[in-house]
């Protein structure tokens, strides 16, 4: 199993380290990536909408984003992490998940995807971990990921080394718990009715859709008819 850990920050905090700590329940290190921001990918969305009209290489961040996109396909599980920055993710991890707009299912979604099973972790010394994760979890679903787990603690600390034993131990359990869940259903990830729905309201529209580049990536794919990209 392949694990691409994707970290908010350049640091390694306690985000971070709860996503290595569930990487590492699912595979050993040799099938873990790891990619950090801003270090690997520095670039703010310039709103040029290229990658939505004329196709994503067309994208002013093509050559620096290529890489990461090469890594997110070939992983079976996605870790996205990010501290807590007021109420929601990292500016970082923004902007990289902004660049993938055109990857929505609205859009033109990888069907490598629909097989893939992801977690969103996400911490702060106190609130704002439910609307962070949410940040995250968003892209995860319209992706076409099928399942994208939680895992998000007030850890009570500003770094890793300060959070308590017992809170630590805790969060390794329910760690453990979501690896067992995700290497159950490796290989036979159930693609769930809300996004079959959506889907279907997608490839309905992507009959006769206002943007071409879209329209046609549907139609070649064979989706605005019976096919779907999952079993």
């Amino acid at each position: 199993m392949k694990v691409l850990i994707i970290s908010g920050t350049d640091h390694k905090g306690s985000s971070y380290n709860i996503g290595r700590m569930a990487a590492e329940k699912l595979t050993g290190p040799g099938n873990i990536s790891e990619v950090f921001l801003p270090r690997d990918f520095d670039e703010f969305c310039c709103g040029c909408t290229n990658c939505f009209v004329k196709g994503a290489d067309k994208c002013p961040h093509y050559a620096k984003l290529k890489p990461i996109t090469e890594l997110i396909d070939a992983a079976d599980v996605l870790i996205l992490t990010s501290p807590v920055y007021v109420y929601h993710c990292s500016g970082q991890m923004k902007a990289l998940l902004d660049h993938y707009g055109w990857r929505w299912i609205a859009h033109r979604p990888e069907e490598k995807m629909f097989s893939k099973q992801a977690i969103v972790v996400a911490t702060a010394a106190g609130a704002g971990v439910k609307s962070t994760m949410k940040d995250m979890a968003d892209s995860c679903f319209f992706w076409g990921i099928p399942q994208t787990y939680r895992l998000g603690r007030a850890v009570a600390a500003t770094d890793w080394q300060s959070v308590k034993p017992g809170l630590k131990d805790r969060i390794s359990k329910k760690a453990g718990s979501i690896a067992e869940k995700i290497l159950k259903r490796q290989g036979k990830v159930h693609v769930g009715i809300r996004t079959k729905a959506f889907f279907k309201i997608m490839s309905l529209m992507q009959r006769n859709g206002w943007n071409k580049a879209d329209a046609d990536y549907w139609k070649e794919k064979g989706w605005t008819g019976s096919k779907r990209p999952w079993k």
